[in-house]
């Protein structure tokens, strides 16, 4: 089982190349960053988590910029975004920041992607909340035709574009694009289009981990597809010896640790500790 870490990066967190050198000099597979362009101060939908927005919700870098600098300074960890709102961002310009991104890694970048749930966040940008997430397969169905074609195109109900030519074209082929969000409707649309899963651990919304699990992989058998094609990335993870264990038995293929928006005084000492576990999980 992989291990990955995930951070909003910040002006006042640890800065993401020595953050990324010590994830990989630790053993850690991925980094991940996640993204808000902004925060609204009128509120249509409710914060996920409850209560208020966190601050570094405001704060956040963008994740391309950030996941550009940690490849340039690593070997072998990946990068991904944590996840990307796709929806927000223009199906076109996109597809050629993620094929850019893998090209500069060597094929070591993982395309999250999501919905989001900031209703006001995303009507700035000019989508529309309630077909949010038809365009978001859309713009991915659109995005492969782009990494794979010499002169693609793409006719849809909301994402259109005649015949182009744009490079580069990703390293990975198939580049993986990982579905996160809840169950079922999320892990619906991974079986459906996505070469993974994100869901939260503990996320109360969902239900049980021991119920959901069994029906996702219903889920996928039913479509004709097994956890080899649609592996889960579990983000939010404890750091439980006796859980991780639960997860690498379950063939969970990945987990990632939650890390605080602070500075490496912090932030060092959490890494050791996974470093820790990890070692113990995987022997």
């Amino acid at each position: 089982m992989e291990f990955g870490a995930n951070m909003f990066h910040t002006d006042y967190s640890m800065p993401v190349v020595p953050l990324a050198q010590a994830c990989e000099e630790r053993g850690f597979e991925s980094l991940w960053a996640p993204e808000h362009s902004h925060i609204p101060l009128s509120r249509k939908s409710p914060f996920p988590g409850g209560g208020d927005v966190p601050k570094m919700y405001y704060d956040a870098m963008d994740p391309f910029v950030t996941l550009s600098a940690a490849a340039a300074a690593t070997k072998k960890l990946k990068v991904g975004t944590g996840i990307c709102l796709v929806i927000q961002r223009d199906t076109i310009q996109t597809a050629k920041l993620v094929a850019s991104l893998d090209q500069i890694s060597s094929g070591r970048f993982l395309f999250g992607i999501g919905g989001g749930w900031n209703q006001d966040e995303m009507e700035d940008h000019g989508t529309d909340f309630k077909s949010r997430f038809k365009k978001m397969r859309e713009q991915i169905e659109a995005m492969r035709e782009i990494w794979t074609k010499s002169k693609p195109e793409y006719q849809g109900d909301i994402v259109n574009f005649p015949p182009m030519m744009t490079w580069p074209k990703p390293v990975q082929n198939p580049l993986p694009v990982i579905v996160g969000g809840g169950f079922p409707q999320a892990a619906r649309r991974a079986v459906r289009y996505g070469n993974g899963w994100i869901p939260i651990a503990g996320r109360a919304s969902y239900g049980s981990f021991d119920d959901y699990f069994p029906k996702f992989k219903e889920m996928l058998s039913e479509a004709g597809r097994t956890m080899a094609d649609v592996p889960i990335t579990m983000f939010g993870a404890a750091p439980d010896y006796d859980q991780l264990m639960r997860y690498k038995e379950l063939g969970i293929a990945r987990v990632v640790a939650g890390l605080a928006s602070e500075g490496a005084d912090k932030t060092v000492p959490v890494l050791d500790k996974w470093a820790e576990l990890m070692r113990r999980v995987n022997g």
